[in-house]
């Protein structure tokens, strides 16, 4: 399938640097009819949702995977997005192309100097577009504390922000809040799940009151989410491994769900790509534990889902692709048209919608 099938034109001015605040007042663009487009408020959620309605949120919590560093005078910028084992990470890594095996990156924050600095990583080997291979020198059961004191949160590159200094203090105190859920709770992602992000406390307590069911499964997400797709042809892409966990609970609630006639919805990308994973051709979810590199385009038949909640994504990317394979390439390229010519906010920050799968085994 051709790439250019998911082209559009985008203004620059309709990508959000910021979310909203309350998180709840971005805005909703409902799609659950079949051929008309409504616009909401994401506080109307629950207005939307009936009393058995399974919401499926992806639990996983981002961590400050985003490192600043210098090798010598040349200053690099590093992304973790795989981890090896407990010291060794794969690296997405600016000017990286004058790197060399058995370098030593120092890396710095707002208060810490390259010169000043305790906390490394040594090129192991490079990997072309796979990125770089490394190892911190520090104990395994130390990184996660080195990376709470270095770390940034890892935006998309699309969110602009300045390299540490005392002006980016600012943002580093409220990307590192707003940029995860309320419910993030098992570290280990690089990106966040960011269809999660609109979820308040007053939001999760009227669904609750409503009978709308809400359960969690486990997806680690990696900075590979954001990877642009460099091929003329779908076929030709490669999706990159993202660890996931669906428990034997989260099963039972939706399996008995659908037995009932209840609908699916999954709460982004990240919960539908893990659920299409572990379910069956006869539409039965079951207990996984293990990576998936499912890529979903359209032609795909969804064997669970009846609903996704997400945000909107890049022209051309796998994203895009996954909700024209829900709901269709033309009706999503007509709702992508409204919602630039309506205001809607665009990415990680932006405004959200609510599809309906008509695409279904």
């Amino acid at each position: 399938m051709k790439i250019d099938i998911f082209d559009f034109e985008l203004p620059k001015e309709a990508i959000a640097n910021q979310p909203v605040y309350p998180r709840d007042t971005s805005k909703l663009l409902d799609l659950t009819s079949s051929d008309t487009i409504h616009d909401r408020k994401f506080y109307d959620l629950p207005d939307l949702l009936e009393e058995g309605d399974v919401l499926v949120f992806n639990d996983t919590k981002v961590i400050p995977a985003r490192l600043y560093g210098a090798r010598g005078e040349a200053l690099v910028e590093l992304t973790l997005y795989h981890p090896i084992d407990g010291i060794k990470w794969m690296a997405f890594i600016k000017n990286s192309k004058r790197l060399k095996n058995n370098d030593i990156i120092k890396f710095y924050t707002n208060q810490i100097t390259p010169k000043n600095s305790d906390f490394s990583a040594i090129v192991i080997e490079k990997h072309g577009e796979d990125g770089v291979q490394i190892s911190f020198n520090c104990p395994a059961h130390e990184l996660a504390s080195k990376l709470e004191q270095y770390g940034f949160m890892p935006l998309p590159p699309y969110i602009k922000r300045n390299r540490p200094s005392t002006d980016s203090m600012w943002y580093q105190f409220n990307d590192k809040e707003n940029y995860q859920t309320i419910y993030a709770k098992h570290e280990g992602a690089v990106a966040a799940p960011t269809a999660g992000l609109h979820f308040t406390p007053e939001i999760l307590k009227k669904l609750q009151q409503k009978g709308i069911i809400q359960t969690f499964v486990t997806l680690h997400v990696g900075a590979g989410t954001f990877l642009p797709v460099k091929t003329d042809d779908t076929n030709d892409h490669k999706m990159h491994a993202e660890y996931g966990i669906i428990t034997q609970d989260t099963v039972d609630t939706i399996n008995n769900a659908k037995q009932k006639g209840k609908r699916i919805i999954a709460v982004g990308t990240t919960s539908l790509r893990l659920l299409e994973t572990a379910t069956d051709n006869h539409g039965i979810l079951h207990p996984f534990a293990d990576e998936t590199s499912i890529f979903i385009t359209p032609g795909y038949k969804f064997k669970l889902i009846d609903m996704i909640i997400t945000n909107f994504h890049l022209p051309k990317s796998t994203l895009f692709m996954l909700v024209c394979a829900i709901a269709g390439t033309e009706k999503m390229q007509k709702a992508y048209t409204h919602a630039i010519k309506n205001g809607y906010r665009f990415y990680s920050y932006g405004d959200s919608s609510i599809i309906k799968c008509v695409n279904k085994i």
